[in-house]
């Protein structure tokens, strides 16, 4: 345990004292919102970026050394385990070191060299790799064997396979080649045969004549041409420069004794050639098509997880009577009416566009629903038909032009076909269903969007192409990450949005809005510990993240966890009043020393610290620190772009080489990392961030493939 401790501390450069902390309360089933949120002083206040590096690393960490154990047990069961051997073992840092190590031991499939084996050519293999015989010819006659060995060129060739699988589980010769890879190798692309003009009108089409080296090639433009490639549009193999001497070369000099005659140094080239050619860059490049894939994937992963950040943390638009409208042609737009709360009040269809066109009908309808259910904001679904009917909406007036806002469809038909809208409306349609997902992302889009698988909100690229698991993973950490940064009211709370608090998941929450409909709401936050099955472990987990807004105790309203009551009752008490009397007072804050607490014992420094922030602002949203006004569009049509024009725009998805830009109109422009910034940047997010509203310029445009190239750099 503690060489693993101390390998995750030296790998992510952190104290020895905080891994090993945390990696204790992840054993003891601590979740990382947890961890850094309620146990600073445990960790030496390592935060969740450090806690969540942790525990990814750990698992990378112990899964090699499982892997270590096991091939340490598979050498020494073969008897073949030396120090030589167990040193390397120890001091291996990576798989790919750990299995060149059990390479020369790992049970074989039947090869080439293993027939040569059976047919007894062992011992001639070893004697033209000592190099000594000046006559190869002469010692293979001795190993000629009726019907399995005919002649000595047989028996050099069986020889010569032995020798080959030699040099592949050489773990020098194949570092050699690693590193040209790395250093020399470039990925070269050309159409697949018969596919060259459905390649050339295909979005891959630059694909077509396309290398790069393999040190240099971004993970984006990986991850497309392995899609290219999969839907056989192109072919993709490796080259390396040779300009600087053959590989080949350089691995039989390698492998070859100085001291072997030239008879023996030519049949170990030969040997070395096939060795190269059919095992060791096979294998190689199978490596390194996992490596960048696995970098690609990281990189793609990281950036959706973080494009999902700011999606579910966006400001909610609290308070507010919501008339949500799913735009449409043909069956016309999908028009709800909902409540603060995202309860139903009322729904209907309109058809303000074409074909029926009936604005006059449309407008009555919608200013009787806004008349009869007070609403003062409108939600606007972006897909079929939303600007034509943002442009009706504006044209007659219905709203303020700012308090109408343009909201993300993405994943509402996966919502209104759901279990979950099926148990919410019942006795609605999916139109219907849509519509209210529609409204309540604008009120509250973090309650509303943990009801939709991440993937299908519409966030990242290639989704679907990287590992899916590490995905999954990584997306279901994020959303419980922000549900807990922000907190959830457990009274008001979905099932959907309690299963992602700390310590909780899909069975408790269920068990928790039974508990809340049979019973009413909770009053305290101790109440929790009656839901069934719910106990301390899970109390613990949780409760810091729970909110009552309206309960007995109006600690239940901050995120000070209830086991630091008691440091609060004795702040109230040395300073002279009630804890009732503490939340939002910074006149009685501002007299409280956290160093002084803390040496007289009353709890740790972060802690008091904590609760000191948390008492300032109780029931805070961070999420309205990012608040948006309504985005709005200077044009309505691609035909009204201009190269040198300014627009306004809505930055609507971020990518590795740049950003997607809402400018109003069906066509995203595309904001590339280059022209992000007169400095250089490492990532989009450095500068921009989902739903921010920006200026920028058309550098240019193409009418055929309707693209928008713009720009945020001075013109």
């Amino acid at each position: 345990m503690n060489n693993i401790i101390y390998d995750v501390a030296k790998r992510l450069s952190l104290p020895e004292r905080g891994v090993a902390a945390v990696t204790n309360l992840l054993d003891e089933g601590a979740t990382v919102p947890f961890i850094s949120r309620y146990r600073k002083e445990a960790t030496g206040s390592l935060d969740e970026v450090a806690v969540r590096s942790i525990e990814t690393t750990l698992k990378t960490v112990r899964d090699l050394y499982a892997r270590k154990e096991f091939v340490k047990e598979a050498i020494e069961s073969a008897g073949a385990m030396t120090p030589r051997i167990e040193q390397s073992l120890r001091d291996a840092q990576t798989m790919t070191e750990v299995e060149d190590i059990y390479a020369p031991f790992k049970p074989k499939k039947r090869t080439r060299a293993t027939i040569a084996r059976e047919r007894g050519l062992e011992p001639l293999a070893k004697i033209i790799m000592a190099g000594t015989a000046t006559d190869p010819v002469a010692s293979a006659r001795r190993f000629i064997r009726n019907e399995e060995v005919t002649s000595a060129e047989d028996a050099i060739a069986g020889a010569c396979d032995i020798i080959a699988e030699w040099a592949s589980e050489s773990t020098r010769l194949r570092n050699m080649t690693r590193n040209s890879y790395q250093r020399r190798g470039s990925l070269v692309c050309s159409p697949a045969k018969g596919k060259e003009e459905e390649l050339a009108a295909s979005p891959f089409a630059t694909y077509g004549n396309f290398s790069n080296s393999v040190r240099r090639i971004p993970s984006h433009q990986y991850l497309a041409l392995r899609r290219a490639e999969t839907e056989g549009m192109i072919k993709v193999k490796y080259q390396l420069d040779d300009s600087h001497g053959s590989l080949e070369e350089a691995l039989t000099e390698a492998y070859a004794s100085r001291n072997a005659t030239n008879q023996c140094r030519e049949i170990i080239e030969s040997a070395v050639a096939d060795a190269t050619k059919r095992l060791i860059r096979p294998s190689v490049e199978n490596e390194v098509s996992s490596s960048l894939k696995e970098e690609a994937d990281r990189v793609a992963i990281d950036i959706f997880a973080q494009n999902l950040r700011q999606l579910l943390l966006a400001s909610p638009l609290k308070c507010r009577r919501v008339l949500a409208i799913d735009p449409g042609y043909r069956t016309g737009c999908k028009v709800v009416a909902i409540d603060q709360q995202g309860n139903l009040l009322d729904d209907t269809v309109i058809y303000p566009t074409p074909p029926r066109s009936d604005l006059e009908g449309a407008a009555t309808t919608l200013r009787k629903l806004i008349s009869r259910h007070k609403l003062d904001a409108i939600a606007l679904g972006n897909g079929t038909a939303s600007r034509e009917t943002e442009r009706f909406l504006k044209d007659f007036k219905l709203m303020e032009p700012g308090a109408i806002f343009v909201v993300s469809e993405d994943g509402a038909s996966v919502y209104s076909a759901s279990d979950i809208a099926r148990n919410e409306f019942p006795d609605k349609d999916v139109t219907v269903r849509g519509a209210v997902s529609i409204g309540r992302r604008l009120i509250d889009p973090l309650a509303e969007l943990v009801k939709i698988d991440p993937k299908s909100i519409g966030v990242g690229q290639y989704q679907h192409d990287v590992d899916q698991s590490k995905l999954k993973n990584a997306l279901d950490y994020t959303v419980m990450s922000c549900v807990n940064a922000v907190g959830v009211d457990v009274n008001t709370a979905s099932a959907s949005l309690l299963a992602y608090v700390s310590g909780i998941g899909p069975s408790l929450a269920a068990n928790i809005v039974k508990y809340r409909t049979e019973n009413g709401p909770f009053t305290t936050r101790k109440e929790l510990k009656k839901v069934p099955r719910l106990g301390e472990k899970a109390f613990e987990q949780a409760a810091g993240f729970l909110r009552i807004s309206t309960g007995e105790e109006p600690l239940d309203n901050t995120g000070i966890h209830p086991e630091s009551y008691p440091i609060v009752k004795e702040i109230a008490r040395i300073l002279g009043v009630k804890t009732k009397d503490l939340p939002a007072n910074d006149t009685l804050l501002n007299k409280i020393n956290p160093a002084e607490l803390a040496s007289k014992g009353i709890g740790g420094l972060e802690t008091i610290t904590d609760i000191i922030a948390e008492l300032r602002k109780p029931g805070r949203d961070p999420r309205t620190d990012n608040a948006e006004t309504a985005f709005q569009p200077a044009i309505e049509s691609f035909e009204q772009l201009r190269i040198g024009q300014k627009l306004p725009g809505l930055v609507s998805n971020i990518t590795a080489f740049g950003a997607f830009i809402d400018l109003g109109i069906k066509e995203s422009g595309l904001l590339h990392i280059s022209k992000i910034s007169t400095r250089r940047i490492n990532a989009v997010s450095d500068v921009l961030r989902l739903g921010q509203q920006i200026e920028v310029t058309v550098t240019d445009l193409d009418p055929i493939r309707r693209r928008i190239s713009l720009s945020l750099l001075p013109q």
